[in-house]
This record gives C-alpha cells, sequence and structure tokens, in this order.
C-alpha cells in the first residue's frame, strides 16, 4: 500500500490527474495500491472518507458566550430628561 499523501500530492500536481473521472481515478489508485480509504474518496468525489486514515477527530465548539457578563450589578436607574428640576431655597 502506498503511502496516501504521497498519492494524494501526486494528484494534486498532474492536472490530468486532478480532473480525472472518477473512474478512471479509481482505477489509476488501485493500480497503485492506495488505501481503501483513498480510493473510496476518490470514487465517490467525497474527501471526509479520508478523515478516519489520517486520525481527525471532529471539533466541538464551546457553547459560551463571548462577552463579559455582569449579573451582580443592577442596572443604573436614569431620570428621564425631561422632569422638573427641583428649586433649592436659599
Amino acid at each position: 500500500m502506498k503511502d496516501t499523501i504521497d498519492l494524494l500530492e501526486a494528484i494534486g500536481r498532474d492536472a490530468s490527474m486532478r480532473h480525472a473521472q472518477a473512474g478512471e481515478m479509481t482505477r489509476m489508485l488501485e493500480e497503485a495500491q492506495a488505501s481503501e480509504a483513498l480510493v473510496a474518496a476518490a470514487a465517490s468525489r467525497d474527501g471526509s472518507l479520508l478523515s478516519a486514515e489520517f486520525g481527525q477527530q471532529s471539533n466541538q465548539v464551546p457553547q459560551v458566550i463571548q462577552m463579559p457578563a455582569r449579573e451582580d450589578e443592577a442596572p443604573a436607574e436614569e431620570e428621564p430628561l425631561d422632569s422638573p428640576v427641583p428649586e433649592s431655597k436659599s
């Protein structure tokens, strides 16, 4: 079995291989003794089939809000702008 990375590199360098039909690509990879995952990925045109071969693990995004929270502070009360100003006694 050939190294999958080397085969992918060869496919990327050769435009005729890169744009080959799925059946033709599958045949070439089988002749080159490619891994089953690479042959299946080429046949279905689905690169996600290679993730198990490369040991890729899915990333889970944390479910947190990306801003500070200040629950302990009460919102400041503002006076309305049109309220009468109390007169001072002198």
